[in-house]
C-alpha cells in the first residue's frame, strides 16, 4: 500500500461519504487498485451528517476528485451538484459525484453495476420477462437502468411498500413505453409472477443478517431455465441462491454487483481501466474475515 510519505500536493482525493462509513470495504477496494494501477490516488472514508457543506468542500478542493455516496445521503446529494446524468434524474438518487474542476457531476453506478454483471454472466433480458422484487432504492436504479439498455417483454416489481411501489410503478411508466406492471408482494402475488419471469432479482434485505436463514422464494416456485438474481452479498451465498443453485438454475451473486460498481466509479474517478480481479480479491479477502 502507498506509503503515507508518497503522498503529495499532487494526490489526487477519493472519499467515500455516509453515516455510518466504519464497515466499508471502499477505501481497501479503491486503494488497492490506485496501487495497481500505480496511480497518485488516495481513498479515505468520512462520517459525514452535513452533505451540503461536505460537498461545498470538496468543490473548493482542486485535488478532490470523487466521491462514493452512501446512505442516507445519496438522495439529498443531487440538491447540491452542478449536474446529474439523466438517468439517475429518474431514479432519484446517486451514489457518485465527481469534480470537474469545481463543478460537481453526480451519477450512479449500481444500476450499471448490476446490468454488468448479468451481462458477465452471460444473462440476456431482451425479450425476456423481469420480476424485482423489492422498490427500494436498489431496485430503482436497476430497473430504470435496465429497461434503457434492454427491451424487455414486460417488467413485473413486487414489494410490501404501497407507496414505494406505487411511485417507482408510476415513474417507470412516465419515463418509458415498456411494458411494466406491479403488485402488492403477497405469496400468491409471488407464485404468479414466478410463473410467467426468465430473470429475477432480489432487491429486498431478505437473506442479510439477521436474515440469512430466510429466502424470499419458496423452492416450488421455481421453474427450468430461471435465473436469480440475489444483490445481497453478506453472506456472499444467501439461501435463496444455495436453493436455486440446488434446483439446478443459474445464479448471480450479489457480490459481482458490488464489485462492478466500484469498478465503474474508479473508471470514473481516474479515466483508467479498473483493475477488476484485484478488486475482487481484495473483496473476497474482507468478507471472508
Amino acid at each position: 500500500m502507498r506509503s503515507v510519505r508518497s503522498i503529495g500536493p499532487r494526490t489526487q482525493i477519493c472519499a467515500v461519504i455516509g453515516n455510518p462509513v466504519a464497515h466499508s470495504l471502499s477505501p481497501t477496494i479503491h486503494n488497492a487498485a490506485f496501487e495497481e494501477r500505480d496511480l497518485d490516488f488516495v481513498y479515505v472514508a468520512h462520517r459525514v451528517d452535513d452533505l451540503k457543506n461536505a460537498l461545498a468542500g470538496m468543490r473548493a478542493l482542486e485535488n478532490f476528485r470523487g466521491m462514493s455516496i452512501t446512505i442516507p445521503h445519496k438522495i439529498e446529494a443531487m440538491k447540491y451538484v452542478d449536474e446529474v446524468v439523466e438517468v439517475d434524474r429518474h431514479i432519484g438518487s446517486i451514489n457518485t459525484v465527481i469534480n470537474e474542476q469545481g463543478r460537481l457531476i453526480g451519477l450512479g453506478t449500481d444500476g450499471p453495476g448490476a446490468v454488468k454483471a448479468m451481462v458477465t454472466a452471460g444473462v440476456d433480458v431482451n425479450d425476456k420477462q423481469l420480476l424485482i422484487l423489492g422498490a427500494g432504492g436498489a431496485a430503482r436504479a436497476i430497473s430504470f437502468t435496465v429497461i434503457g439498455q434492454a427491451k424487455l417483454e414486460k417488467l413485473t416489481i413486487l414489494d410490501i411498500d404501497v407507496m414505494l411501489l406505487q411511485q417507482l410503478t408510476a415513474d417507470l411508466k412516465a419515463a418509458t413505453d415498456a411494458i411494466v406492471t406491479s403488485e402488492v408482494l403477497t405469496d400468491n402475488s409471488l407464485g404468479v409472477a414466478m410463473k410467467h419471469a426468465d430473470v429475477i432479482i432480489h432487491c429486498t434485505p431478505v437473506g442479510m443478517h439477521p436474515k440469512q436463514d430466510v429466502s424470499l422464494i419458496p423452492v416450488d416456485f421455481y421453474r427450468s431455465g430461471q435465473v436469480i438474481f440475489d444483490i445481497v452479498y453478506t453472506p456472499l451465498e444467501t439461501k435463496l441462491l444455495a436453493e436455486a443453485k440446488s434446483s439446478g438454475l443459474k445464479v448471480i451473486s450479489g457480490v459481482d454487483m458490488f464489485i462492478n460498481q466500484a469498478a465503474l466509479q474508479f473508471e470514473q474517478f481516474t479515466g483508467t481501466d479498473a483493475p477488476v480481479e484485484i478488486m475482487r480479491k481484495v473483496v473476497m479477502e474482507q468478507l471472508a474475515l
